[in-house]
Order: C-alpha cells, then sequence, then structure tokens
C-alpha cells in the first residue's frame, strides 16, 4: 500500500477490477492519468463513478523512457574536460565503460578532449634504424613487437 502517491498513471482501460486494486493500493487517489487512446477505450460510467469518488481521470501524454542518467552526466562530462579518459571515468564512478562513451557521444559538442595516445614513440624508433639497428634489434630494446616496428618504418 503507497499512501503518499496520489497521482498514478496508467497504460491499460480502467476496469471495475482494476479500480479496485488501484483503490486498495492507493488510498489517497485524487487523479489519474492515461492515454487518449486509454481514456477512449474506458467507459465512461466507470469515469463518472470515480469523479463521484473525487477522482479525476484525465488525458495526458506519457512517452518514451524516462532519462537514466541520474545526474551522471554532468558528472561524466567534468571528469572528461579534467583530462580523465573513459575507462578512468567508468571506474570512478563504478558505471559500465559502454554507458560512458554513450554519454560523451551524446554530448560531443560540449567537451573537446585527447584521449588517443600512441603506445610507441615514433621518432624513437627511426632514429635507432637511422644508427644503424636492424628492426629486430630495435624490438628487443624497446620490448615491443616487432611488426610495430616494421609498421612504423614502412608508413610514409
Amino acid at each position: 500500500m503507497n499512501e503518499d502517491l496520489t497521482t498514478i498513471h496508467i497504460t491499460e482501460v480502467l476496469s471495475s477490477s482494476l479500480i479496485m486494486d488501484l483503490m486498495d493500493e492507493y488510498p489517497n487517489l485524487s487523479e489519474i492519468t492515461c492515454a487518449p487512446s486509454v481514456y477512449e477505450r474506458t467507459s465512461k460510467n466507470y469515469i463518472d463513478a470515480l469523479e463521484q469518488l473525487d477522482i479525476d481521470v484525465k488525458k495526458k501524454y506519457n512517452w518514451g523512457a524516462k532519462s537514466q542518467t541520474n545526474g551522471q552526466e554532468k558528472v561524466v562530462l567534468d571528469l572528461a574536460k579534467k583530462g580523465l579518459k573513459a575507462r578512468e571515468i567508468a571506474e570512478k564512478l563504478d558505471i559500465k565503460l559502454n554507458r560512458v562513451y554513450y554519454l560523451l557521444r551524446k554530448n560531443k559538442d560540449n567537451v573537446k578532449f585527447d584521449n588517443y595516445k600512441r603506445k610507441h614513440d615514433r621518432s624513437e624508433i627511426k632514429s635507432l634504424k637511422e644508427e644503424g639497428l636492424k628492426p629486430r634489434e630495435i624490438s628487443e630494446k624497446l620490448d615491443i613487437p616487432l611488426r610495430t616496428v616494421y609498421y612504423i618504418l614502412n608508413k610514409k
């Protein structure tokens, strides 16, 4: 029983059993809202009976799912502006990484940051090649995959 609620939104046509269930669950009910299509299919007798009990039945559009950001959107944007990466934001707020990416994409105009970082110093690899080291030696010296060395050296 929820005694605090005075207004509810229903998505099915009112019936005598539904009205009784609603009255039992919400004793202080004063207003019922429903979509126009539901209102049109509801018997006028039920609407009149509810009005006699001082319960208004009104048409109201209640489209779409409600936002689930719960204030996270602003926090995620603030952390991104401070330079945190998406993974760090997800760990800090204890939310899924995909959710962070979604919120950042949704507000891409509000935040500008560069999370792209190269793993290997390309200039160092090229200078070692110019010193005469072979790709395998560069790979072992810098502890990076051989194919990465070849990729960087062959890229124009």
